[in-house]
């Protein structure tokens, strides 16, 4: 066979790995917060106190220059409040412009069970509620949990985020994507895959079938928020990260953010509470 045969014949597989192998990256760290919510501390009364955390956190960001930042959902407190989505977006301008974030969106900005008109106000005025994202060896699927958690108002736009989803999973195996990430709001569970259905987790049927796909296709973590707590769990492979919030507490986890160190084949995190945050961090160094 004539050498330029050859090298027809191979050439999609070089192809491949060529780009795997320029997609491969330095040591890199994120920060994932959650529950801003604007407007919690007060009631509604006022957003004085989440601002002031919150702008806590983006100076600390700032200083600290992640690679991007994920924000896990409830950016408000009041859905659909027009103010209170301002406010938000107007700190968030705060972030320096070479560093991303990526919003996620929280049953406080679209619903416990969301409805089109609610899903369609999230999408003017925050952004996509389900997408996903490049930053070195990771992937991020950023998911919109509420149309998970609770489909039956708008069962078109849950149906589309889970073929949309189904299709992002393929793809990211095929591409043999080193880190595959998701991000969303409710956690699919606490501390164990077969805990009781409650308020801060995926209902158990509909839990089964995300992780199954999830197992099936090589998603290392789910990061989500929610439970204004810090709580982690693993069913098997997939290691489920919650985390505590960057404004209210609920439980004895002070309000904060976590960091996250991507390294080879490693992924470690470390929550560091708002008074706790290191000065800086080096990404070839692991988290304490």
């Amino acid at each position: 066979m004539h050498l330029e045969n050859l090298f027809a014949m191979y050439r999609p597989a070089l192809i491949l790995l060529f780009s795997v192998s320029l997609r491969a990256a330095s040591p890199q760290i994120f920060i994932q917060m959650s529950d801003p919510q604007l407007g919690m501390f007060a009631n509604n009364a006022n957003t004085l106190q989440d601002e002031a955390n919150l702008r806590f956190a983006i100076a600390s960001i700032n200083r600290l220059r992640p690679a991007f930042v994920v924000v896990s959902g409830d950016l408000v407190n009041k859905t659909g409040d027009l103010d209170q989505i301002r406010r938000y977006s107007e700190i968030l301008k705060g972030v320096e412009p070479a560093i991303p974030v990526y919003n996620v969106a929280g049953n406080h900005d679209v619903g416990n069970e969301p409805i089109p008109p609610q899903l369609e106000q999230y999408r003017k005025l925050i952004g996509k509620d389900y997408y996903s994202f490049d930053a070195g060896d990771v992937r991020g699927i950023v998911l919109n949990s509420s149309l998970i958690a609770a489909p039956q108002k708008a069962p078109q736009d849950a149906a589309a985020q889970e073929k949309w989803l189904q299709g992002e999973l393929k793809r990211a195996q095929a591409e043999h994507v080193p880190h595959l990430i998701v991000f969303q709001h409710i956690p699919y569970f606490l501390r164990s895959a077969d805990e009781p259905d409650q308020y801060f987790n995926i209902p158990w049927l509909t839990r089964r079938k995300y992780l199954d796909w999830f197992h099936q296709y090589g998603v290392e973590r789910v990061f989500a928020g929610h439970y204004h707590r810090n709580a982690y769990g693993r069913d098997g492979e997939i290691e489920m990260v919650t985390t505590g919030p960057v404004g209210m507490p609920l439980g004895s986890d002070q309000s904060g953010f976590r960091v996250v160190r991507v390294s080879g084949k490693d992924i470690e995190s470390h929550y560091y509470e708002l008074g706790s945050i290191p000065n800086t961090l080096d990404p070839n160094v692991p988290l304490r």
